[in-house]
């Protein structure tokens, strides 16, 4: 019995230490030292674009399983039931009164990478390049919201009435992986997610600057947020990441 509680215990401390050896890899770094502007920039850039690239990589990878799928739909394997309906369910399709067909068209539209120079444009408006409270304390640079009491961190100016607050993530890389996510998944971006199926369908590549028409309800700002968007895309030359 003492040698399995030991077991155990040096297993749980396994797990302890790997997750905090991931917590801790790539940490927020600092911005607010940096007084040129263009360090600043290319700093926050360089640190941002390799999480993006993770991530949009497990996109790719869900992508090429789905793929494999639709080719074969009508005929799946059990095994490969299971797999599109865990695709499904990660990616917010709902099965229910759809056939697989529909299940992999609707999939089709959402595993998708997002351009890394629509991603990188976001998070420096969104954390003030880094520095803001959000990003800071809670290594949101996204401006995700929660909603259930204790997610995240609330708003100082959050209007009377409202119940929302900025979610904290444990890592960068998890609020990068669940922007990628809500871009995918949410409906206020359905009509980005057409239009990037449409360019791909012409057998070119989506650009950060085009999909940023879409984002007039990512912010109350509408129209304003997407010309800030493409602004920061063209200024600092961005779109030349959307191909890596």
């Amino acid at each position: 019995m003492l040698f399995k509680r030991r077991v155990l215990s040096f297993l749980i401390l396994s797990v302890v230490v790997f997750f905090a050896a991931i917590i801790d890899r790539n940490p927020l770094p600092d911005f607010s030292r940096y007084t040129q502007v263009q360090e600043k920039k290319s700093a926050f850039f360089g640190y941002i674009l390799p999480l993006v690239k993770h991530s949009n990589r497990l996109v790719i990878d869900d992508r090429k399983q789905l793929e494999a799928l639709a080719n074969n739909v009508g005929n799946l394997s059990f095994f490969q039931q299971r797999e599109l309906d865990g695709l499904a369910e990660d990616y917010f399709v709902d099965r229910e009164n759809r056939s697989d067909l529909q299940v992999v068209e609707q999939l089709l539209l959402r595993v998708d990478p997002v351009p890394a120079s629509l991603a990188l444009a976001q998070a420096a408006i969104e954390s003030a390049w880094g520095t803001s409270r959000f990003a800071v304390q809670g290594n949101n640079l996204f401006g995700q919201w929660c909603y259930k009491k204790g997610c995240g961190l609330v708003p100082l100016q959050r209007n009377s009435g409202s119940h929302h607050e900025v979610a904290k993530f444990a890592t960068v890389s998890e609020s990068v992986e669940s922007y990628i996510r809500n871009i995918n998944t949410h409906r206020a971006y359905t009509d980005l997610r057409a239009t990037r199926a449409s360019l791909r369908s012409e057998e070119s590549s989506a650009s950060g600057y085009q999909l940023a028409e879409n984002l007039l309800e990512y912010s109350e700002l509408r129209e304003k947020y997407v010309h800030e968007v493409q602004a920061v895309i063209h200024i600092n030359n961005l779109a030349r990441y959307d191909g890596l």
